[in-house]
């Protein structure tokens, strides 16, 4: 698995990933929460997420007190990244 997310923005003070998955209608963006979910759940990792109909902005911190995000929160933005197969690209500058 590649452990350099780069669809993911990658931010400092404090750590972190961010994404946000953009969706063409409400029943893509569910299907991409429960799949998320599921994922989640198997990781026992579990970022923040925010979402409204069309869209999921989700943020994945380093682990407390770590410098950078490391690898075990890197393949779970990978592992979303690829949940999210029919996520239009976000059209907002980085």
């Amino acid at each position: 698995m590649d452990h350099h997310p780069t669809t993911w923005q990658h931010r400092n003070r404090p750590s972190r990933l961010e994404r946000r998955f953009e969706f063409a209608a409400y029943d893509a963006t569910r299907d991409f929460l429960d799949a998320v979910a599921e994922l989640c759940e198997q990781a026992g990792l579990y970022p923040d997420i925010s979402f409204g109909r069309t869209y999921v902005n989700m943020t994945i911190h380093a682990e407390d007190a770590a410098p950078q995000v490391g690898r075990a929160r890197s393949d779970l933005a990978c592992r979303i990244e690829a949940l999210a197969g029919g996520a239009r690209p976000d059209p907002r500058p980085a």
